[in-house]
C-alpha cells in the first residue's frame, strides 16, 4: 500500500495545488460598468447632458467716410452794342463753394469665458441645441453670461468642451448691473436734454 501512495503522491499534490489556486484567483474585475466606455471619451450625446463652451469672441468694426464737393458759378453781364452800351457798366458776379468732410468710427470688444451648458434638444440630423447661463456677484456687482446655440457632436473635444466659434446660431449675452454698471448710463437730465434737442 505504501508503494501505491508514493506513486500517487505527486499527482495528489498537483491536484491539491490547482484547487488551492482556483480559490485565490477569483478576483473582481477592474472594469466598472458605471464608469462609461473603455474605448471612447465621454461626450454629450443626449438631452440633459452637459457640455462646456469655451467662449473666445472678438469683434472689431471700422467705418470711414469722406465727402468732397465743390461748386463754381460765374455770371457776367457786359455792355452790348447799340445806344445803351455806354450806360450799362460791366457787371460780373462770381460764387465759389467748397465742402470737405470726413469721419471714422471704430468699435471693438472681446469676451473670454468658460460656460457649462445643457443639451435641451436633439434634432433629427444629430445636431444638439444647448443653453446655459451663469451669474457672478462680486462686491454688489452682478455679471451674467447667457448663451444658446446649436452644436455638432463631432465638434466636441475629448474633454467635453467646444469653442464658441463652432456653435451655430450662437447667442451670447454678457450683461452687468450694480454701482459701476449704473454709472455707465447717462443720468435722467442728460437723457431728457438729448431727447429734447
Amino acid at each position: 500500500m505504501r508503494i501505491r501512495f508514493n506513486r500517487f503522491a505527486p499527482i495528489i499534490l498537483v491536484v491539491g495545488m490547482l484547487l488551492g489556486m482556483t480559490v485565490t484567483a477569483s478576483a473582481s474585475s477592474l472594469f466598472n460598468s458605471g464608469s462609461g466606455s473603455l474605448f471612447s471619451d465621454y461626450k454629450a450625446r443626449q438631452v440633459g447632458d452637459l457640455v462646456t463652451v469655451l467662449i473666445i469672441e472678438q469683434a472689431r468694426a471700422t467705418q470711414s467716410a469722406d465727402t468732397s464737393s465743390g461748386n463754381d458759378n460765374v455770371l457776367g453781364i457786359g455792355p452790348g452794342g447799340g445806344v445803351l452800351a455806354d450806360l450799362i457798366p460791366l457787371l460780373r458776379f462770381s460764387h465759389n463753394s467748397q465742402f470737405d468732410s470726413g469721419g471714422t468710427t471704430s468699435r471693438g470688444g472681446s469676451l473670454t469665458a468658460k460656460l457649462t451648458t445643457k443639451v435641451v434638444e436633439i434634432y433629427d440630423n444629430g445636431t444638439m441645441k444647448i443653453e446655459g447661463k451663469q451669474k457672478i456677484t462680486v462686491n454688489g456687482e452682478e455679471q451674467e453670461i447667457v448663451m444658446s446655440g446649436i452644436i455638432r457632436s463631432r465638434d466636441i473635444g475629448p474633454d467635453n468642451t467646444i469653442y464658441s466659434s463652432l456653435v451655430a446660431d450662437a447667442e451670447i449675452m454678457f450683461v452687468g448691473s450694480g454701482i459701476v454698471g449704473d454709472k455707465q448710463e447717462p443720468g435722467i437730465l442728460t437723457r431728457f436734454f438729448d431727447w429734447l434737442f
